[in-house]
């Protein structure tokens, strides 16, 4: 007789672990015991033949449940007590190891194939989940994972709900913390846009009839508010962007399954895994020419954002509107977190819906929708957030500190780190609203207290841009707790990041590419090569650099066209000549123009070594009436078009030495791009320009890295999942022996950059 102390961490908690762990040691003869603890990791004391207790630990690792993910089992012998049976014991607050609390679960195909069944008992419940599906982080108040811990404390288990979860043979619902049934579980109802409540026998099939004949509802999820409508009707999707305030911005559309999203997108058997993975995120697909999906959903783009009922409830919405597929966006006013109760809802999206359809379930943490897309032939994180967030990423290194991260002010998420782990928060968004700013404390704070973090003895990380709001609030948070921070510099927490995430070594070459971010020399940086030595983290040399677009207001980034006369007037030419060449027709156009230019001409004027200002420009000169109604819209247009057009490589390009960096002048492709933008079609002229950028981005960096060892390159930033611009890079590169690493498991964009900001700050010694 021999006895183990075990210790699992990972994702097992949430995910039916107890209950398989309770099993498997039944049918070995072993006694002991299994309960969750406080630092959502598994402890397990099993006793009894030392045969059965190796192969027990093998069937830890080959024959755990399904969404089950396992890092690290460690485990100590001991004496035996005389346990006699196999015990789940109550969970533990106490912390023994720091494990994963777990995402939220896409509903698996068992728990949907009951739902549909008319001989089961939980036929068209809209809420059915097991110890493999369903709501997770977005219903937890802590850990460890309990019911009483969740929102799923109030409804009390029915007899025939506590059969199955005190029955050992039953796999998917022994010990499964948020199951329910229609007895027992949460209930749904319809309102009107003033809430008052509608009495109807059924509110799915209410609200999807609803649907049907136009009007806009919003559909209270597992994270948060959808707002649900039309998809192939021009004059609802008008409607529901006039209300929103949402001009152009695409919107995402759900379909019940694959099978519905194959009439509107392209795809293929990788892309239907990831639609079907039970993170089930957004997918950007390419659209199809016969997609009766309405053009005012993603006007003017190549691709839709597509994914599936990953709910019961969205399941049986859907299954119940004529088209099987809907507009499903985020409940939100433009630029404020999505709602996730009804006082929200309520308040904010009256003015946009037409009725509520509501469960009363408690949304304890807000989770947005994840977003992925292909560059280069590999899947891109855009979004990382529901399935995904707040489950850790485990780094090659091991942290010399615990560190608190902000992040940075568009596309926000916060982080945490600790040993070789990065936690980070669910998506927060921009932080110009206060409400944002509130939530990024509060899932920092989350973070904190349930992995244990000692907020007066870690590190604070945050970005040097000045005006920055993460900053302010990182600074007012290391001042609260007394706590040490240390600034982290925009773009080389992106390629650093990166770095970390390839899991490279040696010295490495990292190409920055995004809108704006703060430089060290107080300009702004969007355009750089950087070279570090990973064994050095906090040491890099910027060597290389785009050449300054000057930048007179942030109005310059939403009229475009500024940007192209400051430029113009910086590169020498006549305000008439400038006049000429852009045929402005509107009066306070051409104002704005005559301003910005004369603005430059006087010095008045940041110098950006921005891409993405560089690509405004660009799309102003294709498009001179183009504005920016949402992040990154130019660039993003640019794309689309570019995906209809044929790319040949623009020359006349120079590569100027500015002291002690070598800059990539595109003067000559501006110029260029000028004279033929009347005799080559726009497509083509987008991408021809897109993937010259990338090519001689290529060139940049073979020109910069000579004779400093760099053995790989990583690439980062909002512009780095532009395919034609990563194309370009690819083969400029390609030439030197060399590839362009993006993210795996991280957002390239300014979502990654507090993962960056943990390591480095985590890292300095």
């Amino acid at each position: 007789m021999k006895a183990f102390r075990i210790v699992v961490t990972g994702l097992v908690q949430g995910v039916g672990f107890r209950p398989f762990v309770d099993r498997v040691v039944r049918q070995m003869k072993l006694n002991g015991y299994v309960r969750n603890v406080g630092g959502s990791e598994v402890e397990v004391w099993i006793e009894g033949d030392e045969e059965y207790l190796y192969e027990f630990l093998a069937a830890l690792l080959y024959e755990k449940p399904p969404p089950a993910l396992i890092d690290e089992v460690v485990f100590e012998e001991e004496i035996p007590v005389g346990y006699t049976g196999f015990t789940i014991l109550k969970s533990s607050e106490a912390r023994i190891l720091r494990s994963n609390i777990p995402p939220d679960l896409a509903v698996c195909r068992h728990c949907l194939e009951e739902v549909l069944d008319p001989l089961n008992r939980r036929y068209m419940y809209p809420f059915n989940s097991c110890a493999w599906c369903g709501p997770r982080f977005s219903m937890m108040h802590g850990s460890p994972y309990d019911r009483e811990n969740t929102s799923m404390s109030k409804y009390m288990l029915c007899d025939e709900c506590l059969r199955e979860y005190n029955d050992p043979e039953n796999i998917r619902r022994h010990h499964a913390q948020g199951i329910s049934c229609p007895r027992d579980g949460p209930k749904l109802a319809l309102y009107d846009k003033d809430f008052t409540h509608i009495n109807t026998r059924d509110p799915i099939k209410e609200a999807a009839q609803l649907i049907d004949e136009g009007y806009i509802v919003a559909v209270k999820g597992i994270g948060g508010y959808h707002i649900a409508s039309l998809a192939t009707d021009d004059e609802v999707v008008h409607r529901l962007r006039t209300r929103k305030k949402r001009p152009r911005k695409p919107f995402a559309v759900m379909g019940l399954d694959t099978s519905i999203l194959e009439l509107l997108v392209y795809m293929d058997e990788r892309d239907r895994e990831i639609l079907e993975s039970p993170r089930a995120p957004i997918l950007l697909l390419p659209k199809r020419e016969d997609s009766p999906v309405s053009r005012l959903v993603s006007p003017g783009l190549s691709h839709e954002g597509v994914f599936i009922a990953y709910t019961p409830l969205h399941f049986l919405l859907l299954m119940n509107t004529k088209d099987k597929f809907l507009i499903m966006t985020s409940g939100n006013v433009s630029g404020e977190p999505m709602c996730r109760d009804e006082e929200c809802a309520k308040n904010r999206l009256a003015s946009i819906v037409d009725y509520f359809l509501v469960h009363d379930r408690d949304i304890v943490n807000r989770v947005d929708d994840s977003v992925i897309r292909r560059t280069g032939g590999e899947y891109v994180l855009l979004r990382r957030s529901r399935g995904y967030a707040p489950s850790w990423i485990k780094v090659p290194v091991e942290l010399q500190r615990e560190v608190i991260a902000f992040g940075g002010d568009l596309n926000n998420v916060g982080g945490i780190g600790f040993e070789d782990k990065v936690v980070l928060t669910q998506y927060i968004g921009d932080l110009e609203s206060y409400n944002a700013q509130v939530d990024l404390v509060n899932a920092i704070e989350y973070l904190v207290r349930n992995y244990g973090v000692d907020s007066e003895r870690a590190v604070i990380a945050v970005d040097k841009h000045p005006s920055y709001h993460s900053r302010r609030l990182g600074i007012e948070y290391s001042r609260r707790h007394g706590a040490g921070i240390i600034e982290i510099q925009h773009h080389y927490a992106h390629v650093f990041g990166v770095a970390v995430d390839r899991g490279l070594s040696g010295v490495v070459a990292g190409l920055a590419i995004d809108g704006v971010g703060w430089g060290d020399d107080s300009t702004i940086w969007g355009g750089e090569v950087f070279v570090f030595d990973m064994d050095k983290p906090g040491v890099y040399r910027r060597v290389a650099s785009i050449d300054h677009i000057p930048l007179t207001s942030d109005r310059d980034t939403v009229k475009p066209f500024r940007l192209l006369y400051g430029y113009l007037a910086k590169k020498g030419w006549d305000i008439r000549e400038i006049d000429r060449v852009l045929g402005l027709r509107d009066d306070n156009h051409i104002l704005e123009g005559h301003l910005v230019y004369n603005m430059v001409k006087r010095g008045r004027y940041t110098p950006a070594s921005s891409t993405g200002r560089l690509i405004d420009m660009v799309a102003s000169i294709i498009d001179p009436g183009i504005e920016r109604s949402f992040e990154g819209e130019p660039a993003i247009r640019l794309e689309a078009m570019a995906f209809n057009g044929v790319p040949r490589l623009l020359e006349d390009v120079r590569f100027p030495i500015d002291g002690n960096l070598v800059r990539l002048d595109v003067y000559g492709i501006i110029s260029r791009i000028l004279e033929e933008r009347s005799s080559m079609k726009p497509c083509d002229l987008a991408a021809s320009f897109l993937y010259s950028i990338g090519y001689y981005y290529g060139e940049l960096i073979a020109a910069s890295i000579k004779g400093s060892g760099v053995s790989n390159i990583v690439v980062s930033g909002g512009a780095s999942v532009n395919e034609y611009i990563y194309r370009g890079l690819r083969d400029r590169l390609a030439s030197e022996g060399l590839k362009p690493l993006l993210p795996l498991n991280i957002p390239p964009n300014d979502e990654g950059i507090a993962f960056g900001q943990v390591i480095i700050a985590g890292l300095i010694r």
